[in-house]
């Protein structure tokens, strides 16, 4: 698998808090090597758009599809609570 990030995607890691940064970086380094690793959480987030939702921290989620073996993350944010 291979990861591409959009251009909004960049644009939301680069203003992310730092210590929201290493988190995101340990998190796609197991979405990488397992989807379904627990501390993901990932799942369908709109299955009309085949959009995923993965957890980088308590607060912060980043969101993406799935194409053949490619991940392309759309979107790092904080979670509404």
């Amino acid at each position: 698998m291979q990861v591409i990030h959009s251009a909004r995607f960049e644009k939301q890691y680069a203003t992310a808090p730092a210590e929201v940064q290493k988190a995101f970086d340990k998190q796609q380094r197991l979405l990488l090597t397992n989807l379904r690793h627990p501390s993901l959480r990932a799942k369908k987030f709109n299955k009309t758009i085949n959009l995923w939702q993965a957890r980088v921290t308590r607060s912060w989620r980043f969101y993406f599809t799935i194409e053949d073996h490619t991940y392309y993350l759309h979107s790092l944010r904080e979670h509404p609570k």
